[in-house]
């Protein structure tokens, strides 16, 4: 089979590959399209060390074409939306059986989109924020694929007010789209918000961001963190603080939650695929690449220049 592998010298090239073969409790997937998402950057980068040379690629849609011990031989030729530890920009990938969720009529393309990005917004403002009617959310990184998202949920969960974060003025116009009320760009914050504080912020970014987030935060707020796009570091917080304001600092980990609790992230692709089905949330894939392009897909994304969602065309 063709694969894309990245090899000692952070070099993406394409080879030939033998077609691995399904364990027990995974399952084989076609390969129609390969979601780019920022887990990406950080193998790319070294800040998420993996053996080399490595096949990248964590979310797929396609096709089941074999199944391994233990799971029911029915799903074979089975639409699926799948997340995986690695191996997607391939024409065969391997996936657990409960992370690979039937799509049924979904076009692939959208179904790629969906990734680890649409459960993670979903989680943010459901599961962990549990955002409430009439609140206000903030959200940083936007416009990117779960910033346009979580808006779209905050608003299904009847947020009274959706602010976001963004690093450019096309950015800012983009996110525009999807439910903010207003969107601020990061050279312009937090002053731009004029001392506004929120029920609910999501941050992706750590550092100063974060340090100004826990500042912004209204009486009985939460702060829900989930990623460290600014480089990683400590930001202090004050036990005593949050407990005289009455607020939270709340962690998700969707990788983690993978590996511990499958089936509640496979629970929360259900209800998005749901959602995104009857219409009530829209994913936006916004660029396709063909799969030699790998190089480009993720250094467009590294370099603030996605919007939305990118996916790799495979079949």
């Amino acid at each position: 089979m063709k694969a894309v592998l990245l090899d000692a010298e952070n070099h993406y090239r394409l080879a030939e590959l033998d077609e691995p073969a399904p364990g027990p409790g995974q399952v084989a997937i076609r390969v129609a399209y390969a979601g780019i998402q920022w887990g990406d950057t950080m193998v790319r980068d070294g800040r998420f060390p993996v053996p080399r040379p490595f096949v990248p690629g964590f979310e797929a849609s396609g096709y089941v074409t074999a199944v391994g011990e233990g799971v029911d031989a029915a799903r074979i030729g089975t639409a699926v939306t799948a997340l995986t530890t690695g191996g997607a920009y391939a024409e065969v990938v391997l996936a657990p059986a409960e992370l690979a969720l039937d799509v049924g009529d979904l076009p692939l393309r959208t179904a790629a989109g969906l990734g680890w990005g649409a459960p993670t917004a979903y989680d943010l403002v459901n599961t962990v924020a549990r955002v409430l009617p009439g609140e206000s959310v903030l959200v940083h990184a936007a416009a990117g694929s779960v910033g346009v998202l979580a808006a779209q949920f905050a608003r299904l969960a009847g947020a009274g007010r959706v602010v976001g974060v963004v690093g450019s003025a096309a950015r800012a116009d983009y996110a525009s789209g999807f439910g903010y009320d207003r969107v601020v760009l990061r050279e312009d914050f937090p002053a731009a918000l004029e001392g506004e504080r929120f029920d609910v912020i999501l941050d992706p970014v750590g550092g100063a961001t974060r340090r100004a987030a826990l500042r912004q935060l209204a009486a009985h707020g939460r702060l829900v963190v989930f990623g460290e796009l600014g480089g990683f570091g400590p930001v202090p917080a004050d036990s005593s603080d949050l407990l005289m304001n009455g607020a939270s600092l709340l962690a998700y980990n969707s990788e983690l939650l993978a590996r511990t609790r499958p089936g509640r992230l496979a629970g929360s692709v259900r209800r998005v695929l749901g959602l995104v089905g009857d219409g009530s949330v829209r994913v936006d894939v916004t660029a396709e690449f063909e799969l030699g392009d790998v190089a480009a897909a993720v250094g467009r994304l590294a370099g603030g220049v996605t919007c939305g969602k990118s996916v790799l065309r495979v079949a």
